[in-house]
């Protein structure tokens, strides 16, 4: 079997996204792990000869082979998902589990880690190669290497386990979303939504067969993807309806047959156990034990100081919010589905001005102009349209990144738009191909990223016209994308965002959201898609005075999420005395203003849990926060007008924190970027807390 015959052979290269089908996973994962087995014994029986650099070079491509078809696979999973392509993924995932747990357990390899790791020299190595072997040595511990005999075959089923049950997990989730609508035929149903959403619920409608369906007309199409719940629940006049919306969004996946209630009482029952055989006492031992912060203790003591300065900023908002409601005829006390409707009137009575407002100043294709042009400012890179790569799907786009010497180092591929029947929500970046010497020829292969988000398609001839939210989504996973793509290690396994901890792999991300924050930075790219005037510089002031608007509200709504998730992850014990619903009751006593509906299941579809890497780990966006606004301050104490200190500070980023990726301990990365260890300050400065 070749890459012409099964184009999920083509390792390392752009896909062919045309060819594949589901048909070519089966034989294309099993034709890579029958490689990926051969060249791993012969590497065991290498392993006892090889120096550091030839242990970490006979890795390398069995990881890297490995990765470029499972994680293409997936990735068409999660972009243009179909029944064949999940039962085919379904049929072949034990096997691949099978295979990295055979990887990571192998004494031969760890052995012979050990013995360079230990050796005299192992100082002088480069600081890369010192990073790859600390990075398996804990991978191959984590994954079971000590274990023997029914320990570790108890120990294998169960990771098997909980691959399985992560994919059903997501599946439920995409299976329940995209199953709920709501259809409204009468003009009063509708009283209050903007005409973005009436086009957009329109179009829904089109799709589901309403051929004459418009937006003056309907009927409408309201769902459960991001697009069309956020705005209605902000705009929809009809209280009534809010509340089913919102009733049908916390509780997805919580009813036969796309239930997940069972699936993570199972999978906090694995993951206890498999913490417990590698002999930590929870699963959040485990997990922090890889990442940034030195304990889980820390990472309460982080959660309990940024809950101090914003438990009551949140009740004042909230009592605010309420008499705001109630002065302009609203209900005596809010309930959960009435915040975000009243927010946002009464942030438009305070800023004047709404999100439709300036949607029309933030098409698509002016935004990626201003993104692309703040990464060429910052760090000397330029971004490119190439039409002749093609993608998955007609949304797909291609992009060169060249350097200052107009030398092309990178690429990724930008998918923008929500498809609900198909594609699943959020957003994210994958990497496509990563950058290693070893297998590019003597030359550095060029990373290549996936960059996914979910924002508000073009609708009746118009462009994307995004959301002020949407516009930050986008910055995020650039900003991840940056840190794939302008990464200058060699070795694959800590090149880009391959072995940052997970608790710092935020951090180019949430630093570019800062920049939304810069009036520079906003009056490059908005413009109105039609008339081409710029957002007014009255209304720009008036959006950046409201980035820390509720921000107290914003701030406990991430820390009750993190601390529920090291909650579940730290104290509660599946079958015994305390049930995961008083755990949900405990953690909800102290993060919320607002308690959650007592039917509310949105643990049932919180993926980054329970479909995603952030398990036990969720506490990373505040971590990374503290990292990401800390290195935006660096640039306001040099001069955010100055555009030589911009420069310079934006060189320096790159060349370490995007440059340097998983290479180096993250602290040692931050602290060579700032000079010192991160402070909270910043972050409680930008979010207009620092005074609680």
């Amino acid at each position: 079997m070749t890459a012409e015959s099964n184009p999920l052979l083509a390792w390392g290269t752009l896909p062919d996204f045309d060819a594949i089908t589901a048909d070519h996973v089966g034989p294309a994962m099993r034709a890579t792990l029958a490689r990926s087995e051969a060249d791993l014994a012969a590497l065991e029986l290498s392993a006892p000869d090889l120096d550091a650099r030839g242990l970490v070079a006979g890795i390398e491509p069995i990881e890297d082979r490995l990765g470029w078809t499972w994680t293409l696979a997936n990735h068409l999973n999660s972009v243009r998902t179909t029944d064949a392509l999940r039962k085919a993924i379904e049929d072949v995932q034990g096997e691949v589990v099978a295979f990295q747990s055979r990887l990571a357990q192998s004494r031969p390899l760890y052995e012979a880690l050990r013995r360079v790791r230990d050796a005299a020299g192992f100082d002088a190595e480069p600081a890369a190669v010192r990073r790859v072997v600390i990075l398996n040595l804990r991978g191959a511990e984590h994954a079971g290497v000590g274990l023997e005999g029914a320990a570790r075959e108890r120990f294998n089923a169960n990771q098997q386990e909980l691959a399985r049950l992560s994919l059903d997990f997501g599946n439920n989730v995409l299976d329940a979303t995209k199953g709920w609508s709501l259809e409204l035929t009468e003009r009063a149903e509708v009283a209050g939504l903007p005409q973005s959403l009436l086009a957009l619920t329109a179009q829904g409608a089109r799709t589901a067969g309403h051929a004459d369906a418009t937006a003056d007309g309907g009927p409408w199409r309201v769902t459960l993807d991001y697009p069309s719940f956020v705005p209605f629940m902000e705009y929809a006049e009809r209280r009534d309806l809010r509340e089913r919306v919102y009733r049908a969004y916390v509780t997805r996946a919580s009813a036969p047959p796309h239930d997940n209630g069972p699936l993570i009482e199972r999978v906090l029952a694995l993951r206890k156990e498999q913490a417990n055989a590698l002999g930590f006492a929870t699963y959040a031992e485990l997990s922090v034990d890889a990442k940034m912060a030195p304990s889980v203790d820390a990472v309460g003591a982080l959660l309990g100081d940024l809950r101090e300065v914003s438990y009551g900023a949140a009740e004042a908002e909230l009592t605010e919010l309420g008499a705001f409601a109630r002065e302009r005829g609203g209900p005596d006390a809010l309930a959960v589905w009435d915040s975000a409707y009243w927010a946002r009137r009464l942030r438009q009575a305070r800023f004047d001005y709404s999100d439709e407002e300036l949607r029309p100043y933030f098409p698509l294709p002016r935004v990626l102009d201003g993104l692309f042009s703040l990464a060429e400012r910052l760090f000397g890179v330029r971004v490119t349209p190439n039409p002749d790569v093609r993608g998955w799907h007609d949304d797909v786009r291609y992009f060169d990144v060249a350097d200052e010497a107009g030398e092309r180092i990178a690429g990724f591929y930008l998918d923008p738009f929500s498809r609900p029947a198909d594609k699943r929500g959020g957003a994210w970046m994958n990497e496509c191909v990563g950058r290693s010497r070893a297998l590019g020829d003597g030359v550095a292969r060029r990373p290549v990223a996936y960059l996914v988000c979910n924002q508000s398609p073009p609708v009746d001839g118009k462009p994307s016209l995004m959301t002020f939210n949407e516009v930050q989504t986008l910055f995020h996973e650039f900003g991840h994308g940056l840190q794939h793509m302008l990464t200058r290690v060699d070795e694959g396994a800590v090149a880009g965002i391959n072995g940052v901890e997970w608790d710092a792999v935020e951090l180019p991300s949430q630093f570019m959201e800062n920049w939304l924050r810069h009036r520079p930075a906003l009056q490059s790219f908005a413009r109105h898609y039609e008339s081409d005037v710029a957002l007014p510089a009255t209304l720009i002031d008036r959006v950046l005075a409201s980035q820390t608007f509720r921000a107290g509200s914003s701030f406990l709504r991430q820390l009750y999420f993190a601390e529920l998730d090291l909650a579940i992850h730290h104290r509660y014990a599946p079958g015994g005395d305390v049930s995961l619903a008083e755990i949900q009751a405990e953690v909800v006593r102290r993060n919320t203003v607002v308690p959650p509906l007592p039917e509310d299941r949105f643990i049932n579809s919180f993926g980054h849990l329970f479909a995603g890497g952030y398990a036990a780990g969720y506490y990373s966006y505040k971590w990374a926060e503290v990292l990401s606004a800390d290195a935006f301050s660096a640039f306001e104490e040099a001069g955010l007008d100055d555009e030589a200190a911009v420069r310079r500070v934006g060189r320096r980023f790159r060349d370490t924190v995007l440059a340097l990726g998983g290479s180096e301990d993250p602290m040692a990365v931050f602290v060579r970027f700032r000079g010192r260890a991160p402070d909270t300050a910043a972050l409680l400065r930008h979010n207009g807390l620092i005074a609680a």
